[in-house]
């Protein structure tokens, strides 16, 4: 039976985040059990965006403060939401280290700052994967009875599964890329700025000795900046109705440079970030 938690504020990040790291220390016998997902889901209604936080985002995206929310600002809203899902000592891995693996979001129209906003999120789909097991977490948001704007958010954490150790695909050569749109530096103040206003202080970005504890040589750019920054580059250009499905490839390493493109196609965009030397993705996205 669905477990229901209805919320009248956000959870604060804070000490969700101390949770997720409390929640790194094992149990033995939580440990021993084949993963599960709990059958959990959170409801806030009547959410107001605080036109202060926008801002802050804008800032730390490049993306245009008006009275529509950007395709992406959501994400940050109902960041702590999904947050409260995966640190309960029942979810089947760590949150603290997990990647954000894939984004897509489908919004049916322009949201305005000014409208309430009901969030319900929920976990599902724990599947293997040859570098560990990934889960969905679903997210709606609805004003009043009409669904606006809608997540799949993908993570990976990364462990042994049945799947792992098989044949490895030969490794694509090298290419260089073709010249870009334009280019980004991609530094460790930006990224502070961007888990600032999203609330994400996960390790991984924002620690050198975090980053190392869970397997990367230096602290990597969240994925969700790059796609929220890379939209800047068709900004004005993105319809109300639209879906975007990201896909996050190698990361984004502090500091960095890399190649930015955004190319038009029927329907919509086709987006990317590379790597200025060897052309492998960082980013590949679709807007349509």
């Amino acid at each position: 039976m669905t477990q229901k938690i209805t919320l009248k504020a956000p959870p604060k990040n804070g000490p969700l985040f101390v949770k997720a790291a409390l929640g790194a220390v094992p149990l033995p016998l939580l440990s021993a059990r084949k993963p599960k997902l709990p059958d959990r889901t959170i409801q806030l209604d009547g959410l107001k965006v605080d036109p202060d936080h926008l801002a802050a985002y804008c800032r730390a995206t490049g993306l245009r403060f008006n009275d529509a929310l950007p395709l992406t600002y959501p994400f940050v809203l109902t960041f702590p939401i999904v947050m409260q899902l995966v640190v309960q000592r029942d979810f089947p891995f760590v949150a603290v280290g997990a990647v954000h693996a894939n984004n897509v979001i489908e919004r049916t129209r322009d949201i305005s700052v000014s409208e309430p906003l009901d969030i319900k999120s929920h976990i599902e789909n724990l599947r293997e994967h040859p570098k560990g097991l990934l889960v969905d977490a679903i997210t709606e948001i609805s004003v009043g009875r009409e669904l606006v704007w809608r997540q799949v958010t993908t993570f990976l954490h990364q462990q042994r599964t049945s799947l792992s150790g098989g044949p490895k695909p030969e490794p694509k050569p090298d290419e260089v890329p073709p010249p870009p749109l334009r280019t980004w530096r991609v530094d460790q103040k930006t990224i502070n700025q961007y888990a600032s206003a999203s609330g994400d202080h996960n390790p991984i970005h924002t620690s050198g000795l975090g980053a190392k504890a869970f397997g990367f040589q230096k602290p990597i750019a969240h994925g969700m900046w790059s796609a929220a920054h890379i939209l800047g580059t068709i900004e004005g250009r993105v319809p109300g109705k639209a879906t975007y499905e990201v896909k996050f490839g190698k990361p984004i390493f502090l500091p960095s440079t890399v190649n930015v493109y955004a190319d038009q196609v029927e329907g919509g965009w086709d987006l990317a970030v590379l790597n200025p030397k060897k052309g492998f993705p960082h980013l590949t996205a679709t807007l349509r």
